[in-house]
């Protein structure tokens, strides 16, 4: 899983986060912080959501599925936990059994001209891809105009090929850049959760903080 989409983003003050309205039988956040008085740690948090999966499947975990899975939630967390408030991190589930797919989403203040932008964060010219991205215009009624791409590339000396699928756009009225993005050596699963992905995209909304909690807190844009 490549980390580093957003490594040399320009990170000004920022006053924008992010709330994504998911499908529970689908994905699964992973917390952004273990301050949160629901879980007592990483672990606490993964066996609760791997209990509550198996339920939500009507499966049967027998003996192990449980722990199983809570011990690949747990890795996960402790690889992907976002420490920034405007980053969220889900995992797409498909089933108890099957290994989760780590999704990002960011937002920042926008930053520079806005085509090289968004054709930077979604990496539409990047030169380790073994062939040219594909990449196309996709507009967000919430997050504005935007690109999508899915590029294959071979990292280092690796023999596998990556396949990453980005989202980028930039909202022109209230000044923002979203991008949303992932990637695995599995090329399958990739394009297996491509549509479940787009959908997430439509669930994604931007938090403005007003910068005067005590008088009204934050306000949710559309």
């Amino acid at each position: 899983m490549e980390l580093d989409v957003i490594e040399d983003w320009a990170d000004p003050e920022h006053e924008f986060d992010l709330v994504v309205d998911y499908d529970p039988s689908l994905w699964l956040e992973i917390p952004p912080r273990w301050d949160d008085e629901s879980w007592e740690d990483i672990g606490a948090w993964a066996s609760d959501s791997a209990r509550l999966l198996w339920q939500s499947h009507g499966a049967d975990p027998g003996e192990g599925g449980i722990p199983f899975l809570a011990g690949t939630l747990s890795r996960c967390a402790e690889a992907f936990s976002p420490e920034r408030f405007d980053t969220r991190v889900l995992l797409h589930i498909s089933s108890p059994t099957s290994m989760p797919l780590p999704v990002f989403t960011a937002v920042r203040p926008a930053v520079g001209d806005r085509e090289a932008t968004l054709r930077a964060l979604v990496r539409a010219d990047d030169p380790d891809a073994v062939e040219p991205p594909v990449v196309e215009a996709f507009p967000s009624e919430d997050l504005g105009e935007g690109l999508r791409a899915l590029r294959y590339v071979r990292q280092d000396d690796a023999r596998e090929v990556l396949a990453g699928l980005s989202y980028a756009w930039r909202n022109e009225d209230i000044g923002t850049d979203t991008v949303l993005w992932t990637a695995t050596d599995d090329i399958a699963q990739v394009l297996r959760a491509a549509k479940d992905i787009e959908q997430l995209t439509r669930e994604i909304l931007i938090r403005i903080w007003d910068g005067e909690p005590e008088e009204g807190g934050a306000a949710d844009v559309r």
